[in-house]
């Protein structure tokens, strides 16, 4: 069973950054495309960003040009580079595969609020 642990999430104001960094427990990991999720209350969970094994990268319109998703393979890490944060980016934040086949962690929170 893999594991997925997020973190670096927390309050920020609009306009602000965040890094969010996710470790995966699986060796597969340097094989799979991965990515990362957002949940807001009352929404369903929505893919933000992409990475292929390869390192090529894809955004939901939302978020391009403003995240950044990137990738460690030695580490079995993904991370998400947030900028210019809005309040709509507030949500819990989750990795998973691209196509989120493991098992979901407990994902890290993102509040932008003035």
């Amino acid at each position: 069973q893999v594991q997925l642990v997020e973190s670096g999430g927390g309050l920020v104001q609009p306009g602000g950054s965040l890094r969010l960094s996710c470790v995966a427990s699986r060796s597969m990991f340097r094989f799979t495309a991965m990515g990362w999720y957002r949940q807001a209350p009352g929404k369903q969970r929505e893919l933000v960003a992409s990475i292929t094994s390869g390192g090529s990268t894809n955004y939901a319109d939302s978020v391009k040009g403003r995240f950044i998703i990137s990738r460690n393979n030695d580490k079995n890490t993904v991370g998400l580079q947030m900028n210019s944060l809005k309040p709509e980016d507030t949500a819990v934040y989750y990795c998973n595969t691209q196509r989120g086949l493991w098992a979901w962690g407990q994902g890290t929170q993102v509040t932008v609020s003035s």
